[in-house]
């Protein structure tokens, strides 16, 4: 078993996968003032007890790692990934500057590009399982990517060097990140990257419109569920036509996945979805029940 909690952060975005081996995986971060002791007691509590944890910073905008520094501070990041790029901003924030400290960093570094693999990640050893986190996207010598790194280089938009990331579990759940990916740049893509079928995604840039997947990603993905994050409702995408979940609405939401089955639980008492069937399962601790899914591989 393993659980992916995908918290309720305001307009941004923080996940992490409790990986049933002994990994624990982190997905950007936004840690305000009110939530970030009680959030960062959570990932002590529950990463303090594996062997690997590594956080995954999908691309260097503000509302993906708002308090990185308090997060390193109370859990110490010794494995950061992230694709490799020179970012820079007008405007250096104390959160910024960590960042760069830990991108830039030669020992804790690990960039992440289309295909790579690495102990642990993907790879398993007589130690320990690998984590079943696969990277899809960026492919490092594609033009359109390129120019991408060239405008955050040169202190312009960063959400288009975002990696597209995979998370499997064995005869289980396959779920997807896309960052914060624009529509018009993934349109340019589309048809360089091979998608599979996926039981969860992350709606690219927190659900907006402005982020809405290429139909033949949608077709060739089949999501079970869609996340659709936190931003403005009057830009959000609704995706019409796929089942969905609105975190505007249902707040912190967690996965449990087993072997060809998600259970799925909300922080909101009243938040509810008509596609998913009642087995029966018990509250966890300040999160409700809504339903469970088969997944695509069971």
């Amino acid at each position: 078993m393993s659980i992916i909690k995908s918290f309720s952060v305001g307009n941004g975005d923080m996940f992490y996968i409790e990986h049933g081996s002994d990994n624990f995986s982190i997905i950007d971060c936004n840690l305000d003032s009110e939530q970030k002791e009680e959030i960062m007691d959570e990932i002590c509590k529950i990463g303090g007890s594996k062997g690997i944890m590594r956080f995954i910073s999908t691309h260097p905008d503000e509302d993906h790692f708002h308090g990185i520094e308090y997060f390193d501070e109370r859990f110490h990041i010794y494995n950061f990934y992230c694709v490799k790029n020179e970012a820079t901003k007008t405007d250096d924030s104390e959160s910024f500057k960590h960042y760069c400290s830990l991108r830039d960093d030669t020992k804790k570094a690990f960039y992440i590009y289309k295909g790579c693999s690495r102990k642990w990640m993907n790879q398993n050893s007589e130690e320990r399982r690998c984590s079943g986190i696969n990277i899809l996207w960026p492919d490092t010598e594609n033009t359109q990517f390129k120019e991408q790194l060239k405008i955050a280089k040169d202190g312009g938009n960063a959400n288009n060097i975002s990696p597209i990331i995979k998370y499997s579990l064995e005869n289980g759940v396959v779920a997807l990140w896309f960052g914060d990916l624009e529509s018009e740049f993934m349109n340019t893509i589309s048809d360089e990257i091979s998608l599979p079928k996926a039981d969860i995604v992350f709606a690219p840039h927190h659900g907006r419109s402005s982020g809405k997947l290429p139909s033949n990603w949608l077709s060739a993905i089949d999501p079970k569920i869609i996340v659709i994050g936190e931003a403005d409702s009057t830009m959000l995408d609704y995706y019409k036509g796929y089942n969905t979940i609105t975190q505007n609405s249902a707040h912190n939401i967690v996965f449990e996945c087993n072997t060809g089955k998600v259970h799925v639980f909300v922080s909101s008492s009243n938040y509810s979805v008509g596609y998913l069937t009642d087995e029966g399962c018990a509250d966890r601790a300040n999160e409700y029940y809504i339903g469970s899914f088969d997944t695509h591989n069971k």
